[in-house]
C-alpha cells in the first residue's frame, strides 16, 4: 500500500501514515459529532507508531470520555484548527486518523471485512446506516473490556425519528451476529 499523507487546512501541519489502516470506525457518538461538527466521524485506525507527523507541530488538546473515564488527545493545528488525529490512554497502540483530513480520503475503503458503526444510538435522525457492517448502539467495547454482540444491516437503514420506531437494526431490516 502506498503512504497515506495528509494534513490540516492551511497547510503547517502534515502527517504520512506508513500502513494500511487496521480497522475503521463510523462513530456517530456525540463526542465525535462535536469535535467533527458533523453528523459522524470517519475514523481509520492505525498503529500509533505508523503514523508520523512531517511537518509542523500539532497542538494537542486532552479530553476525558464520558464513558470510559480515559484521556482522549487530539491532535489539532493550532493556526487554523483542524483536528487531524486522536490518540487513545484506552487504546495506547493506536492512532485514530479524522479521514476528511487524508489528502485522498477515498483511499479508505469502508468495507464489512475492515470496518463497523458504533453509538448508533446517537446517530441524528438523517444518518443512514451502511449495509453489511457490524453496527453498535455504543461501543464496541464496553468501559469494562467486554466485547458487545453487533448487529447488521440487510440494506441501507435510515435512523428515522427516535421513539416512532424500533431502534436501529431491531427488528426490522436486520439480524443479530
Amino acid at each position: 500500500m502506498p503512504v497515506l499523507s495528509g494534513g490540516c487546512l492551511c497547510g503547517a501541519v502534515r502527517y504520512e501514515a506508513r500502513s494500511p489502516p487496521l480497522r475503521v470506525t463510523l462513530c456517530h457518538c456525540r463526542f465525535c459529532q462535536h469535535v467533527t461538527g458533523s453528523s459522524h466521524l470517519v475514523e481509520p485506525l492505525f498503529a500509533r507508531d505508523d503514523l508520523q507527523v512531517t511537518a509542523g507541530v500539532p497542538t494537542v488538546y486532552r479530553h476525558r470520555s464520558e464513558g470510559s473515564g480515559k484521556h482522549l488527545d487530539l491532535h489539532f493545528c493550532a493556526v487554523c484548527g483542524t483536528t487531524l488525529f486522536m490518540t487513545f490512554e484506552r487504546f495506547p497502540t493506536l492512532c485514530g486518523v479524522y479521514a476528511g483530513t487524508l489528502d485522498d480520503p477515498a483511499a479508505i475503503e469502508v468495507r464489512p471485512d475492515n470496518a463497523k458503526q458504533v453509538f448508533v444510538a446517537s446517530a441524528r435522525a438523517e444518518a443512514v446506516l451502511l449495509p453489511g457492517l457490524d453496527t453498535f448502539a455504543g461501543p464496541a467495547i464496553d468501559a469494562a473490556g467486554v466485547p458487545q454482540a453487533p448487529f447488521v444491516h440487510d440494506a441501507p437503514h435510515r435512523v428515522g425519528r427516535r421513539g416512532s420506531e424500533p431502534f436501529p437494526g431491531e427488528p426490522e431490516g436486520s439480524h443479530p451476529r
